[in-house]
């Protein structure tokens, strides 16, 4: 993309559906969309959302699971001006309604699954509207009444109101071109993206539009030029898109070549072998627990894989044998990508060379990083181990609403801007970076970013805890379980760990309950009160050492 400075989000796609109109862009449950219909899907619904009071810079929230209505809508904000807030289907009215207050919220769509939860919310936030649709909204009406018979589609109850409405009567519309709108690439928001805070709230992530087709354009550039075959290649997307690496890579490598983007609702894996085999997928975004999924499936030998060429990794650690497995059993490797919400994509690895299995890249090139002693934040030499800062001139360098988080994460050295990326790590000669080990505020369950603080902030709100310390446990299957260690008022009678779990289902999402807790007298903190949860973390892992060399004993006698 020249002159990428003067981008916006949307404007690589409209120039690509003009050039490939007729090429397919998106398959979907088997359903099949071309170019140029999903731009006239995205044009009607941006001027269906202008109609109903939708303006520059109001705040959007996308409250849905990886399906066509996702990508429409994401686009159709944007086009009009407004701001794009992704957030997991899976959020409670809990975890929806600070969002909704802390980013201005007036407008939501949602899945019929989960209106419950928004109207349990939407008097006290002041939502103005609510657009409803249900994952097969797109499908062809003899597909869902399949899928209705076979009870495979999932269904939920909405009521009608003068500010209730649904995604495919706003698209059933014969609208004209939505309006024209003046956009700064550099100061409009594009998004807000929530991550998880140290203060037990998530944080709000600005996205500027120029710092997401900065990263994009990176890796158009320097990581997949020459090997991605424009308008003809077929990339598979079966992580959540409202996550930043799923977004990006889903424009990178898919809408912006031209390219046919095979989406998934759900990680099912045999759905996901299938695809594979059906539609020659050739580029393929996974996290580790998916390839371990696929290498353990019992049907494996029943799918041909052997359209497969490159092969993505990203949100968690990747295994060492899950590697050498899969490089083993498709003699292809598994390339690597790394970053984080707050700065985009980071680092890839290169396609040009085997990868490494214990390297995450090298740094895109709007990406400056150094490596600094946590403490002092001192760069440190070639092959020592420190914290990773990174920066680049294009990302919004703040939390919304929040100065404290943003001191503290966001340092200046040297009159630039860093983001303290919490991860430790290692460069090498050759200017890779190691990933080492992440801070212990933050775990990683299924390559979801859990914030320790967020779940011990839940479980504080019980009248019965006075203080709890929540630590990623290693799994090899899920890379991190997450436990609680908790301390309970000296009068609290019958609370048991069953209770406070309910507690936490009903206040967190599924992926951070806490699966198993542990009740202690005291926790371990530092001489001015900071609760050390290094400490806790590390006797844990020492358990699981010792839990290791007894199995390995025994099985050896």
């Amino acid at each position: 993309m020249k002159n990428f400075e003067s981008q916006l989000t949307f404007t690589r796609f409209y120039e690509i559906c003009q050039k490939y109109s007729s090429k397919t862009a998106l398959i979907y449950l088997g359903q099949k969309f071309s170019y140029g219909a999903l731009e006239r899907l995205v044009d009607k619904f941006a001027t269906g959302l202008s109609n109903l009071g939708v303006g520059k810079s109001d705040k959007v929230m996308l409250y849905i699971s990886n399906c066509p209505q996702w990508l429409i809508a994401n686009y159709a904000i944007n086009r009009i001006g407004a701001v794009t807030v992704p957030v997991s289907p899976i959020y409670t009215a809990f975890e929806i309604e600070y969002m909704m207050k802390d980013a201005g919220i007036d407008t939501v769509i949602c899945l019929d699954t989960n209106f419950v939860y928004v109207r349990e919310v939407k008097e006290r936030v002041g939502l103005k509207r609510v657009i409803v649709t249900n994952l097969v909204d797109l499908i062809p009406w003899w597909k869902r009444m399949v899928g209705h018979m076979l009870d495979k589609i999932p269904m939920g109850t909405v009521e009608k109101g003068k500010d209730i409405f649904f995604f495919n009567d706003i698209l059933k519309q014969s609208w004209p071109k939505p309006p024209e709108v003046n956009l700064d690439p550099w100061k409009d928001l594009s998004y807000i993206m929530y991550t998880g805070g140290t203060t037990g709230f998530p944080k709000g992530v600005p996205g500027n539009h120029i710092g997401e087709v900065s990263y994009i354009n990176d890796i158009m550039e320097d990581v997949i030029e020459g090997f991605i075959d424009e308008g003809k290649d077929v990339v598979l997307m079966v992580n959540p898109l409202f996550h930043i690496m799923a977004k990006g890579f889903t424009i990178a490598f898919g809408f912006n070549y031209g390219n046919t983007v095979v989406l998934m609702p759900l990680p099912e894996v045999d759905a996901v072998l299938s695809a594979i085999e059906r539609y020659k997928v050739r580029w393929v975004l996974g996290v580790p627990a998916l390839y371990r999924m696929i290498l353990e499936n019992d049907r494996l030998e029943q799918y041909d894989l052997s359209s497969l060429r490159y092969c993505y990794c990203g949100g968690d650690v990747l295994p060492i044998e899950v590697f050498r497995s899969w490089k083993d059993r498709y003699n292809i490797p598994l390339y690597q990508v790394y970053g984080s919400t707050e700065i985009g994509h980071v680092t890839y690895s290169p396609i040009d060379k085997d990868p490494s299995p214990t390297t995450i890249g090298k740094p895109l090139k709007t990406r400056k990083s150094i490596v600094v002693d946590k403490e002092t934040l001192e760069p440190l030499p070639p092959g020592e181990l420190g914290e990773l800062l990174v920066t680049s001139p294009y990302p919004i360098k703040e939390y919304l609403n929040k100065p404290e988080e943003t001191s503290y994460s966001y340092v200046n050295l040297n009159g630039e801007t860093y983001y303290r990326m919490g991860d430790f790590v290692k460069r090498n000669e050759a200017g890779e970076l190691e990933f080492v080990e992440r801070t212990a505020d933050i775990i990683k369950y299924k390559a979801y970013r859990v914030s320790a603080s967020e779940v011990e902030a839940a479980l504080q709100d019980h009248p019965t805890v006075i203080g709890a310390c929540v630590v990623g446990v290693p799994d090899s299957k899920v890379g991190e379980r997450i436990k609680a260690i908790v301390v309970l008022k000296e009068d609290a009678k019958g609370i048991g760990s069953t209770e406070l779990i309910k507690w936490c289902r009903d206040r967190l999402a599924p992926y951070k309950v806490p699966g198993y807790i542990e009740f202690r007298d005291m926790l371990p903190k530092s001489k001015v009160g900071k609760l050390l949860r290094r400490e806790i973390r590390d006797e844990e892992k020492r358990k699981l050492e010792k839990k290791k060399e007894k199995t390995s004993q025994n099985t050896t006698a």
